[in-house]
């Protein structure tokens, strides 16, 4: 079988970069979200078409225990790949998609897996360049979160957010879903951050992550990066100014993203 073009030059990068998006039906706060409609197209696939529009990703494929998304994403000529109904953190699930495609890709320790979660249909294709463009430029770092500004104590608040707490040198030192860091008064002066589901990882910790046991943090705010503060570090914020991109978490998310969407200057760029 002729080989195709985006496949002969994945082969040939110094540096493969790989995109997966873990995605699976069994939410407990909002259950078959990924395939929920937002316009005329599903979440997933908001998610997936943003995506392809990274400059910086070599592959993108969707990860999931579902025959449903699986199925679907055939249909719609994604890539994807099916892995075990046993996870419980997406990036568990990104691990075993990364350790099946690296025979066929030949990936190694030094290239990089990015994590997309299937739940952020407003992001932009630059958050997933931004973060890779950081563990190219910075050698210390094993892996990156992206952190979005948060703009107004409504947000701060909310226990379905996860804050960030880092360092002076951008270190995560903690996420919850608590209001961190402490204020007194809230205002957008004080830089507060949350978790945007974009993660980037050196092949060699991914795998070192997903062998280490869920940690006590991790358990207590259901948040896979405390597995990492937990076990001594190396994950950075990579920062990003405030846009309205919402993530969807609730039914109540959803009705707000489907609001906003429509004036949103990526939707605009789909081919589709």
């Amino acid at each position: 079988m002729k080989k195709s073009q985006n496949y002969i030059d994945f082969m040939k990068n110094k540096l493969k970069i790989l995109g997966v998006i873990p995605a699976r039906l069994a939410a407990s706060r909002f259950p078959n979200k990924p395939l929920k409609k937002i316009t005329n197209l599903t979440m997933l696939e908001h998610v997936y078409e943003r995506a392809k529009l990274s400059k910086t990703l070599d592959y993108l494929t969707i990860a999931t225990c579902d025959k449903e998304i699986y199925n679907f994403s055939k249909k719609r000529n994604y890539n994807v790949i099916m892995t075990s109904n046993k996870h419980v953190r997406a990036l568990d699930r990104v691990y075993e998609a990364s350790k099946k495609l690296s025979q066929k890709f030949k990936l190694k320790s030094k290239d990089l897996t990015i994590c997309i979660q299937a739940d952020e249909p407003m992001l932009d294709p630059k958050m997933i360049d931004k973060s890779i463009i950081f563990l190219k430029k910075n050698n210390n770092a094993k892996c990156t979160i992206l952190g979005m500004k948060i703009n107004n104590k409504k947000q701060f608040n909310d226990k379905n957010i996860l804050k960030i707490a880092h360092n002076l040198n951008k270190e995560v030192l903690y996420t919850s879903r608590s209001p961190i860091p402490y204020c007194k008064n809230f205002s957008k002066k004080i830089n507060v951050k949350r978790i945007y589901g974009i993660f980037a990882f050196r092949n060699f910790f991914l795998k070192k992550f997903f062998y280490l046991k869920p940690s006590p943090l991790e358990l207590s705010e259901a948040c896979d990066s405390n597995r990492i503060c937990d076990n001594g570090g190396g994950q950075f914020v990579v920062d990003y100014d405030y846009f309205d991109s919402f993530s969807v978490d609730t039914k109540k998310d959803l009705i707000k993203v489907r609001k906003f969407i429509r004036k949103d200057k990526i939707y605009k760029k789909f081919n589709i």
